[in-house]
């Protein structure tokens, strides 16, 4: 088990005032069908539900199923490499705990803020568009209100245990899930006209410039935006520390969620693709203010059925609220192990009697409210702080390839033999340099167009994700002189659950 230390009022033992000790732990009881739903759901949501359309506009419908396999691809790969350490070493820091180990403290120091700050804005992000989707039946209601009750609902979920984030997670997952199955059935029955009117079979993948519009630079544009899709996914390597099994369960779920994810993907853009032609004007939203004109409703409404738009208002409702929800429980495990090793307020470290890190769900919970608050009172700084967080997420999966590279090298060097991995990921070297190369590319190509015409503002504020990594990485490295740790003195002790403390 892992574990946080509380201490209880003095008592009196034997004449003797003494402070007792308590050790409380982490549970761990998330089961192997919580992971798969929680990575699954992790990474299904508005981005597939209504931005897949604004993807096809962009770049075709050959663009946009390209970009999608190939981000799908690296995922692939990003989650191996950290289905790999997670199951050697379970812990509830994951990827920032293993870019202290195996690559430089100062190192994992900026990967652990980066992540939380990248979800505890997010947070805040998503329960303002529970506003946006609430507003669709409630127009006159203040938006406030609906996102206040998000907050509190989710603050509730994660404050009771791991295992009621981990039910909630479930349910949410699973209604996501089958939409979409219920999606591709209806799709290919319209493609082929058994719904809907006449077979449309492939003639909108050839219609006017498709299927590939627009050349390389559209082409990166659109990998941007499946790589915000697919984030997400990396939720399983922070639920390793509270997985019963997660030797056994972490290996199942991402054999699982990659196939589902990557056929979901793919699948979902194609039946898109068929219907609706790249050049409909039905293609441009991306928000879940645009539910009237996703390509989910637009479909369903294409085979006949007339409460389309209310019913998928519903799913991304819940996909907001799910997406929120694995926000605050990721951003308060991060925030919780950073306090364990020293690298925020130790009150952070403190677990309640269910295990929960609450003044870690506490601290999460404010930045969220604030944020918020800024949101409504002050969109210049949330605008900011939305900027600052654009590229958190393609910065941890740069860390997760960049300590999968360095783990699997000190294996080698210090001559210790596979067969002690409990799951192993193919193809390496391949995997962790692929998804690094591509991971840059994703990073260069947000916004190109500001570089075509040098326009600074638009440079710094697309790209100030990077600057700030940068200064908590040297603010580490100098403060505490640290430095790359040599691949033969690169930690190896594998995690035993049994006895090790939280990381």
């Amino acid at each position: 088990m892992t574990g946080a230390h509380a201490w209880l009022p003095l008592e009196n033992l034997g004449g003797r005032m003494e402070a007792k000790k308590v050790t409380r732990k982490v549970s761990r009881t998330l089961k192997t069908r919580h992971l798969s739903m929680i990575a699954l759901g992790g990474s299904i949501g508005t981005g597939l539900f209504v931005a897949s359309g604004s993807a096809i506009s962009t770049a075709g419908p050959g663009g946009a199923l390209a970009a999608y396999i190939g981000i799908g691809v690296m995922v692939y790969f990003l989650m191996t490499s950290l289905g790999e350490m997670a199951t050697y070493l379970p812990v509830t820091g994951s990827f920032a705990t293993y870019s202290s180990r195996f690559v430089d403290p100062a190192f994992g120091f900026a990967m652990g803020w980066n992540y939380w700050f990248n979800w505890a804005i997010t947070l805040a992000v998503d329960v303002s568009t529970v506003a946006l989707v609430m507003k669709f039946w409630f127009p006159h209601i203040p938006t406030w209100i609906f996102s206040m009750v998000a907050l509190l609902i989710i603050f509730a979920i994660n404050a009771f245990s791991v295992l009621s984030f981990g039910e909630a997670e479930y349910w949410m997952s699973l209604i996501k899930v089958v939409t979409v199955i219920i999606f591709l059935v209806v799709g290919f029955l319209t493609i082929i006209g058994i719904m809907g009117g006449h077979a449309v079979g492939l003639e909108n993948f050839v219609y006017h410039k498709a299927p590939f519009v627009g050349g390389i630079p559209t082409l990166l544009s659109v990998f941007v935006v499946a790589g915000f899709s697919f984030q997400g996914t990396e939720l399983i390597g922070i639920t390793a520390g509270e997985s019963a099994t997660p030797e056994k369960s972490i290996p199942k779920a991402i054999k699982q969620v990659f196939w589902r994810i990557l056929l979901f993907y793919i699948l979902s853009i194609f039946v898109i693709a068929c219907l609706i032609p790249y050049t409909s004007s039905n293609l441009l939203g991306s928000s879940a203010s645009d539910i009237t004109i996703s390509p989910f409703t637009l479909v369903f409404k294409r085979a006949g059925l007339a409460s389309a738009a209310s019913v998928m208002n519903a799913v991304i409702l819940t996909s907001v609220i799910s997406a929120a929800n694995s926000g605050m429980y990721a951003s308060t495990r991060m925030l919780f192990s950073l306090a364990h090793h020293g690298n925020a307020p130790r009150i952070f470290n403190k677990l309640n009697t269910r295990g929960v890190p609450f003044y870690a769900l506490l601290g999460t919970t404010a930045v969220g409210l604030l944020t918020f608050f800024a949101s409504v009172y002050g969109t210049r700084i949330y605008s900011f702080l939305l900027s600052a967080s654009g590229l958190t997420g393609f910065i941890a999966w740069l860390g997760i390839a960049i300590s999968h590279y360095r783990f699997r090298k000190a294996f080698k060097v210090q001559g210790m033999s596979l067969d002690n991995l409990r799951y192993r990921a193919k193809w390496f070297p391949f995997g962790p340099l692929l998804s690094f190369v591509l991971c840059v590319l994703v990073i260069i190509g947000q916004d190109l167009k500001s570089f075509a015409n040098w326009d600074w503002q638009a440079i710094g504020v697309s790209y100030m994700s990077i600057p700030l990594f940068l200064i908590l990485f040297f603010y580490y490295k100098i403060k505490y002189h640290t430095k790359m740790i040599p691949l033969q003195e690169v930690d190896l002790t594998p995690h035993d659950i049994a006895s090790k403390k939280v990381e």
